[in-house]
């Protein structure tokens, strides 16, 4: 009886892992958009990732997204200071769209105050208000899917703010000019990764139907009538 229960559970975790696998190999091979000041690049995979953690489990999927992601920098990726540092804003992003939970809000104030301890930054200031939105739309963020999404996306950009602005020489007017690239950027985003998170729950849904597995956080409300 212990080794099936086992054989259940690492099925439980298996099949969403490879799913996500499959997806995500293939996610990061499409990129976006350069960061500015460095080489590395957005890729859908950004969009893909912040999925792993509501479908595989916070700690599980920020694991599997980071090495997803280093892989994917060491056979395939150009090695230096951005790409490096590009690996660990999504990892919050991850977290917080799994676990939706109040005390994170503190990661993105963090993010302004570090920002705004840089002279540059300072002269900046209004770049960081961006990094007030997962405050602002956190009361719906367990009830809106956008919501939910917008909040992981900027949590995670808050992050990489923060470093790019002590990583990077890049001055003020380079700042202001990426306003509104981030804006629209980052509704893009958002709008993937619910699309993303759509998908892979009916994926899911669809195997889970077919009894590849008994178990998963599969959200009725996105699956489509086909696959229920």
């Amino acid at each position: 009886m212990k080794l099936e229960t086992l054989n259940k559970k690492l099925k439980n975790r298996i099949v969403p892992l490879l799913v996500f696998v499959v997806l995500g190999l293939l996610a990061l091979q499409i990129p976006i958009n350069n960061l500015a000041g460095s080489g590395a690049k957005f890729t859908l995979f950004d969009l893909f990732a912040p999925t792993a953690g509501a479908f595989l489990g916070s700690w599980f999927g920020v694991v599997a997204v980071f090495a997803m992601g280093a892989i994917d920098l060491v056979f395939g990726g150009t090695i230096e200071k951005g790409t490096i540092i590009r690996l660990f804003p999504v990892l919050f992003g991850v977290w917080f769209f799994a676990k939706r939970d109040a005390r994170f809000l503190i990661v993105p104030i963090i993010a302004m105050v570090s920002f705004n301890l840089n002279e540059v930054g300072r002269s900046v200031w209004y770049f960081s208000l961006f990094w007030t939105i997962p405050i602002l739309v956190y009361p719906v963020v367990k009830k809106s899917l956008v919501a939910r999404a917008l909040a992981s996306t900027f949590v995670a950009h808050s992050v990489g703010g923060a470093i790019w602005i002590w990583a990077f020489s890049m001055p003020a007017s380079v700042w202001q000019g990426l306003i509104p690239i981030v804006a629209l950027e980052r509704g893009i985003m958002a709008l993937g990764i619910c699309a993303s998170y759509i998908l892979v729950n009916n994926v899911l849904a669809i195997l889970k139907s077919r009894n590849l597995f008994s178990k998963a956080e599969i959200d009725q409300k996105y699956v489509f009538g086909s696959t229920k």
